[in-house]
């Protein structure tokens, strides 16, 4: 016998997708439009913490008719806190990629299993690099 579905509030889908890992940004989340992105290698180790930059991917994920829409993106994390959409250099390419499937993995099942909820790429989204 399943476990009834419970509706997806946006506390609830909150909960679901903190649980998931480090990457939900909730403060610039809102309702039906969440924020998630990893720093997934380091530009220079050699610098300062406070300094460093990093190589990774952002997603926007929306609500739609049928769950949600994934909009990927990928670039470098700057000094200033912000997302640069950017080719990635070659000796990043794996761990980004790595990480980007890792995570839709487990976010499409996360949603799935608790919502009955589908996750789609955006047309416009930078599929797995």
């Amino acid at each position: 016998m399943s476990e009834v579905t419970q509706q997806p509030t946006h506390y609830r889908l909150l909960n679901v997708l903190k649980a998931i890992g480090p990457y939900l940004r909730e403060p610039q989340s809102e309702e039906g439009h969440y924020i998630f992105d990893c720093l997934s290698v380091c530009v220079n180790d050699k610098k300062s913490p406070e300094e460093r930059e990093f190589w990774g991917w952002w997603l926007e994920l929306a609500k739609s008719e049928q769950g949600f829409t994934a909009k990927y993106n990928i670039g470098k994390y700057n000094v200033e806190g912000e997302w640069e959409e950017l080719e990635l250099p070659k000796k990043a390419v794996s761990e980004v990629t790595r990480t980007q499937e890792a995570f839709h993995q487990k976010l499409s099942e996360e949603l799935k299993s608790k919502f009955e909820l589908e996750v789609e790429l955006d047309a416009a989204s930078v599929e797995f690099v």
